[in-house]
């Protein structure tokens, strides 16, 4: 055990006794708890997840808790790390405003050298998406159709080195938006600015499409900030 991070159960039974009555199964009933006590900082960063002694405190079987945390680690609140097992992911403010200033700095540019170049395919292949995302229930698909996304508008940048740092960037900001909507919940995945986005690029407004960008990310960063300001 970490001396850092003493074990969850240490303070599971005032979390259990406050919980909402119980979701129709031992695996929804975990689920929620847990992901109260994450999402609200009484669970910090870091801390252990032992099956054993999460299924003591809920008074349940493993198998219960084992699917929890898989579904928690699907919203990016639990990571299953070798030789530790599931453990509360650490993200942090700084962390979060520092995977936005980076796309904030890089996106605008590859979406403006792209925008001349693109083609009808581009366009339907991000139409497309779109429509994936409007009907994507399983939060751990998001990242990666929100990534397909972007990277179709910034696919003819013609700048290799530069399009495969932006997809890092999306890559690693995956944990952060499926965070963002366990914390915020599914509408706060504005669809809006994607079309806006979309359309400016069909109309070869290079400037109008980026302005829509910069405020996409931004208004994102802005969101996550609150809710750690107020966590």
């Amino acid at each position: 055990m970490s001396q850092n991070h003493p074990s969850a159960s240490a303070g599971l039974a005032a979390l259990i006794a406050e919980a909402p009555p119980r979701h129709r199964t031992a695996t929804g009933f975990v689920e929620a708890t847990l992901r109260t006590a994450i999402l609200t900082g009484r669970l910090a960063g870091g801390t252990p997840l032992r099956q054993e002694d999460l299924a003591e405190a809920f008074q349940v079987s493993r198998m219960p808790v084992r699917e929890a945390l898989r579904q928690l680690e699907a919203q990016a609140l639990v990571d299953f790390v070798p030789h530790r097992g599931a453990v509360v992911t650490e993200i942090s403010a700084a962390d979060a405003a520092d995977t936005y200033a980076i796309r904030l700095a890089l996106e605008p540019a590859a979406l403006a050298l792209s925008i001349p170049r693109l083609v009808e395919e581009d366009f339907g292949r991000a139409a497309d998406l779109i429509g994936e995302m409007d009907s994507e229930a399983d939060p751990s698909r998001m990242g990666e159709l929100n990534r397909r996304f972007h990277m179709s508008l910034y696919v003819r940048a013609g700048h290799p080195k530069l399009l495969a740092l932006v997809e890092a960037q999306l890559a690693s900001f995956d944990r952060y938006l499926r965070f963002h909507l366990a914390a915020k919940g599914p509408e706060h995945m504005s669809q809006e600015d994607h079309r806006l986005m979309l359309e400016a690029a069909r109309e070869r407004d290079a400037a109008r499409a980026t302005e829509v960008l910069r405020r996409h990310i931004g208004t994102a960063a802005e969101t996550i900030a609150r809710f750690f300001a107020e966590r």
